[in-house]
């Protein structure tokens, strides 16, 4: 079975990183595989010793390029653009397809949007909020639920310990994400630390991300001593190792495939109930739920957690019982089974 897969986002995040984790275990398995992917794409550099991979890289507009996969037996949309892409290529040569859907914001309802998902042999959500958006459009998409997981890669334990020494007597929150505030919520996050220094002066937040509301954020947070803006970071496991807590105030997400990550390492978590995110937190049981843009149920979430580390050993349990539920090798078989059906 050749496997092709097509991905045109610009930059490096969840979706893409998933997309590499797919391919690793596919690779891993004998399966031949195409990535197909915009010119000088960040993915690119996270790929380039994959057995049986060949990637090719395409300037717009892509559709000219079509003939790039015609020796394929199934394609693999990871993204909204690759979806059309895989849907002219089904035209043309007939090549059976599936995307996977990533986010829970909705598709523009019209009938192009409708064919590209009815012809889909399965699109693949992620989470229930998702797949409530997308059958929006039509009820006649054959659809699946399939999580994301957490990564394979390993802490660095040199530099953990490095990490831990450096924020030593500090109660470490930790937030990952791009710096966006219409999705991922840091605005309100910050807001908390304010009211968190005057009362838990022993608490620190790192955040790790860069975006285009980094300044927007340092100048909120300009008066506090209780916040680190480490940017854009290759070793995060090192950095959610050394972590007490992890706070994850989005506004909207399609699951939050972070979480994984951040479970597989036992850090308690405290998260918006939006989106995908109850999906993976059940309050209370595996972690704490609270409303999207309200700083003070930020602030009583950390309190909760500071302040009781049976709470924090509760959660982190329950949550780590089921991980493995989320591993990449479960991911890829239930794609091989979707693969295998869809040819």
């Amino acid at each position: 079975m050749k496997i092709t897969h097509i991905n045109f986002a610009k930059g490096f995040r969840g979706g893409e990183r998933q997309t590499v984790l797919l391919i690793q275990e596919l690779s891993s398995r004998g399966y031949e595989q195409k990535l197909i992917v915009r010119e000088k794409s960040e993915i690119i550099k996270r790929l380039h010793q994959i057995k049986n991979l060949k990637i090719i890289q395409l300037s717009k507009p892509y559709a000219f390029f079509l003939s790039s996969i015609k020796d394929s037996d199934i394609l693999h949309a990871h993204e909204t653009k690759g979806a059309q892409f895989c849907f002219f290529a089904y035209l043309m040569y007939n090549i059976p397809y599936i995307i996977t859907r990533r986010v829970d914001n909705s598709i523009k309802k019209n009938l192009f949007n409708q064919k590209i998902y009815e012809k889909s042999r399965y699109t693949i959500a992620l989470s229930k909020a998702i797949k409530k958006e997308t059958l929006k459009i039509s009820q006649k998409i054959n659809i699946e639920i399939i999580p994301s997981a957490y990564s394979s890669i390993q802490v660095d334990n040199k530099k953990a310990q490095q990490l831990k020494k450096r924020f030593s007597n500090k109660f470490v929150i930790g937030n990952i994400g791009e710096l966006d505030n219409a999705h991922k919520g840091q605005f309100y996050l910050i807001e908390a630390m304010k009211k968190i220094e005057k009362k838990y002066p022993n608490i620190h937040l790192i955040l790790l991300g860069k975006g285009k509301d980094k300044e927007k954020y340092q100048e909120q947070a300009k008066t506090l001593n209780n916040i680190t803006f480490e940017g854009f970071v290759d070793n995060v496991p090192d950095y959610i190792s050394c972590f007490d807590a992890f706070i994850f105030p989005s506004l909207h997400e399609g699951l939050g495939s972070i979480l994984f990550d951040v479970i597989q390492r036992k850090v308690p978590i405290g998260a918006s109930n939006v989106g995908g995110i109850p999906d993976i937190i059940e309050d209370n049981k595996n972690g704490l739920l609270f409303p999207p843009k309200k700083s003070e149920a930020i602030f009583d979430t950390i309190e909760k957690l500071y302040t009781s580390k049976a709470l924090r050993e509760r959660l982190t349990s329950n949550a780590y019982a089921n991980i493995e539920n989320f591993s990449y090798q479960t991911m890829t078989d239930r794609y091989i089974t979707l693969y295998e059906v869809s040819i």
